[in-house]
C-alpha cells in the first residue's frame, strides 16, 4: 500500500475529507457512513443537501452490504460494463442519511482503476465520490483544474501522480429498479 493511500485512509477514519483521483475525474471523498463528514462535503461544494451524492464501492460484495436488494438488471449491467458506470440502486442502507436520495436510492460505482479500488477496499466502506468543484462550476478533468478553494477545504490530497488512471470524463449514470426498470440519467 502506498504511503498516500495509507494517509488518505487515516484521514477518512478520522472523519476528514480527501481530494483524490477516481477512475473518472478528481473527487472529494469521505466516509459515506459518517453524516458529519458528508455534511462537510456539501458545505465545501456549496451544494444543496437535497442533491444526492455518488459513492464508490470496491466490488459487488461491498455494494450488497449497503443496498437491500440488487436488481438482476444491475448484475447484468456490471457484467458487461466496459466504461465507468454509476448505478442508482433502490433501498440504500447503512449509509449516512444525508448521503442518500430522498427516495432512499443511492448511486454507487465500482471504479475501474486499481488505485481507486485499493483505496476503497482498504478503507472497508464506501466513499463519497463527488466532483472536486464548487456546485455549478465545471468539473475538473485533472489536478491542475481544481480550484484553490477546494484544495484548501480538504484535509488530505492523494498523490496527483495517480491521476494517470483517470479518464477525465464523468461516468454514465443509470437508475435500475427491482422489476427490471432501466433509466439512463447521464450517457
Amino acid at each position: 500500500m502506498t504511503e498516500s493511500v495509507a494517509q488518505a485512509i487515516k484521514v477518512l477514519k478520522e472523519g476528514g475529507l480527501i481530494l483524490y483521483p477516481t477512475d473518472t475525474i478528481w473527487g472529494i471523498g469521505c466516509d459515506a457512513t459518517n453524516a458529519e463528514a458528508v455534511a462537510k462535503v456539501y458545505a465545501l461544494k456549496q451544494r444543496d443537501e437535497a442533491k444526492s451524492l455518488v459513492m464508490l464501492a470496491a466490488d459487488l460484495d461491498m455494494v450488497c452490504r449497503y443496498v437491500k436488494q440488487i436488481p438482476d438488471i444491475a448484475l447484468q449491467l456490471v457484467e458487461v460494463n466496459d466504461a465507468p458506470m454509476t448505478l442508482i440502486y433502490p433501498g440504500a442502507m447503512g449509509l449516512a442519511p444525508n448521503a442518500i436520495a430522498e427516495d432512499g436510492s443511492v448511486g454507487i460505482r465500482i471504479p475501474m482503476s486499481e488505485s481507486c479500488v485499493e483505496l476503497v477496499r482498504r478503507f472497508g466502506r464506501p466513499l463519497v465520490s463527488t466532483s472536486a468543484n464548487i456546485s455549478g462550476q465545471p468539473a475538473p478533468k485533472c489536478f491542475a483544474e481544481i480550484s484553490e478553494e477546494i484544495k484548501d477545504g480538504v484535509d488530505y490530497i492523494v498523490d496527483p501522480g495517480l491521476e494517470k488512471h483517470s479518464t477525465g470524463k464523468s461516468s454514465q449514470i443509470i437508475k435500475v429498479g427491482l422489476d427490471g426498470e432501466v433509466k439512463i440519467i447521464r450517457a
